[in-house]
């Protein structure tokens, strides 16, 4: 199967190409620049880097989210405008899925995250099973404190990945201790050859036309906290 995969879901823009099944590249930039302008640069690119073209894919697969709302749109935008174009179908994959991946035979709990601002997380739970990332919690959105203190329960070591991790490392350690692992720089970073390799597992689902992002919405209760406290801080 000949896929490409697209990620604008964070500041990392990623795109890959499988042929046959098999990985022959990946264009991975980690610098905060506009993905509208360089996404479709780096397709190209990378097009002319390998034995395909276009016309051979069998599918794309995108990042559906959650992460950057208009990063999400620009990766799944451009994947549903090119899918329409080829006449081939575009399979969404999870943002936490796909870093998750790079916990792949950790001995414990796997929690990728990435900011969401204002104290709060894009997250899930996973845990690997004789080498395949299997979801534990569905995404989410919360309030990082919150979802830290619900891991506590768990009692067995924690990773942690994320693009974001300088902003919410302390927090982690403070809470976690000796349970939390925070991941190296490298593995903090999702990577598009993971999001090929899962999205050509995945079924097909629906229609091109009809896909859809995933942005994740914060809990209700979670935003009524939110909603209070801003609140108090307003009226001093």
């Amino acid at each position: 199967m000949n896929i490409l995969a697209i990620d604008t879901s964070t500041y990392v823009m990623g795109v890959a190409l499988l042929k046959e099944g098999v990985p022959v590249g990946e264009i991975v930039t980690h610098e905060k620049k506009n993905h509208s302008v360089r996404l479709m640069a780096g397709i190209r690119s990378l097009f002319n880097e390998v034995d395909l073209e276009p016309k051979d894919l069998d599918r794309i697969v995108v990042s559906e989210g959650p992460g950057s709302y208009t990063g999400v749109r620009i990766g799944v935008t451009t994947a549903k405008t090119m899918a329409w174009g080829l006449g081939i179908p575009v399979v969404g994959v999870s943002s936490m899925e796909q870093l998750a991946q790079n916990g792949r035979h950790f001995p414990g709990l796997i929690s990728p995250f990435f900011d969401a601002r204002r104290g709060q997380v894009f997250t899930g739970l996973y845990e690997d099973q004789h080498g395949t990332v299997r979801e534990l919690k569905e995404n989410r959105m919360a309030i990082h404190t919150n979802w830290i203190e619900a891991l506590k329960e768990f009692s067995q070591p924690i990773l942690f990945l994320s693009p974001d991790m300088e902003k919410h490392e302390q927090l982690i350690q403070d809470e976690l201790g000796e349970l939390a692992v925070i991941g190296s720089p490298m593995e903090c970073l999702p990577r598009p050859t993971e999001l090929a390799l899962i999205g050509m597992q995945k079924p097909v689902q629906g229609d091109t036309h009809t896909f859809s992002p995933n942005y994740l919405r914060l809990a209700e209760a979670e935003a009524k906290w939110l909603e209070a406290n801003g609140k108090r801080k307003e009226n001093g």
